[in-house]
């Protein structure tokens, strides 16, 4: 009895030290937390708040009935998305879409940080990071405005050199065939360069020793880079990978919304697209809706199983 009461004076005691503790903690570090507020208010008023939104997909929802005043229809605008006849053509020109992004697009910032990783003249180096990443300031607008001035059959610069070596031109922007090459070319071009600086950024915390020991050893540069480098920054690129696959069904629409027209529609119409068409053009908010909670559902089913697998494989993953 006499060691149980010590043990609860004891826990009783603790508790105050413990709590003056946090509060000493949280005021030391109080210009942390006022940095990272804003980011907790965006996050909370864009992206928390307006998930009460998502009951409309249950609902026929009506403006000017409100929240409370719309009938509930359970899972019919579900069952509308799966026996939509366009449904299955527009899943899986998104997923050809994301598919092309992983193969092509995410490659590629790895690349770039690893040969400007091997650029030992310090100018050229920023001056080429620069470079590379410069694009991804630029609107979406303007990316598809230059890519329309270098592919129209009217003077398009790509169109004119085909002319002068003899071939025939091409309509790239109505063509089907082509509209999945130019989406991941301005993909590339316009976020790769961004992606590079979080790879680099990593590469940068990378131990110089293991370099020279590698050298010592008589490694050269591709076996430094495959022993030491790739395995250095594998948890950076298994996190990014795992970000990468939750946005299976976001592809961003104003990039592909710019690209679509009425002769690349069959290929180019995309669930983001489809949103746009179906709520702000024909009001139907209660389909569009369900249609945005299964792709947010989508997603987030593939991050939390490409997290455990990454964590099977010995990664840490993303939480």
């Amino acid at each position: 009895m006499q060691h149980a009461a010590a043990t609860e004076i004891k826990q009783g005691a603790a508790k105050p030290r413990s709590s003056s503790e946090l509060k000493r903690r949280l005021w030391r570090n109080k210009w942390l937390y006022v940095m990272i507020l804003p980011g907790i208010l965006y996050f909370i008023a864009f992206k928390y708040v307006p998930m009460f939104g998502l009951t409309i997909a249950f609902q026929d929802y009506k403006p000017h009935w409100g929240f409370a005043g719309s009938e509930w229809v359970g899972l019919k605008h579900f069952e509308r998305l799966f026996t939509e006849p366009d449904f299955m053509k527009i899943l899986t020109n998104t997923l050809l879409l994301f598919g092309m992004n992983l193969l092509f697009y995410f490659p590629i910032p790895i690349l770039l940080a690893l040969m400007l990783n091997e650029v030992r003249i310090t100018f050229f180096k920023r001056f080429f990071q620069t470079l590379v990443y410069l694009p991804h300031f630029m609107s979406w607008v303007i990316i598809v405005s230059i890519g329309f001035v270098m592919l129209t059959m009217d003077g398009g610069i790509i169109n004119e050199m085909l002319a002068y070596l003899g071939f025939e031109k091409i309509n790239f922007l109505l063509s089907t065939e082509w509209f999945r090459p130019t989406y991941i070319i301005q993909v590339i071009w316009r976020e790769a360069g961004w992606g590079t600086i979080i790879y680099l950024a990593a590469i940068a915390s990378v131990d110089p020793q293991l370099y020279e020991a590698a050298r010592m050893d008589g490694a050269g540069r591709l076996r430094q880079v495959w022993h030491i480098t790739l395995p250095a920054i594998r948890s950076v690129i298994i996190i990014l990978l795992i970000l990468k696959i939750g946005d299976v069904l976001e592809l961003g629409f104003e990039h592909v919304y710019l690209l679509l027209n009425s002769m690349n529609r069959d290929v180019a119409e995309i669930i983001d697209t489809y949103v746009y068409t179906a709520a702000l053009q024909q009001g139907q908010f209660s389909y569009s809706t369900a249609i945005g909670f299964f792709k947010s559902f989508i997603g987030l089913v593939l991050v939390v199983l490409a997290n455990k697998l990454a964590k099977r494989m010995g990664e840490e993953g993303v939480y």
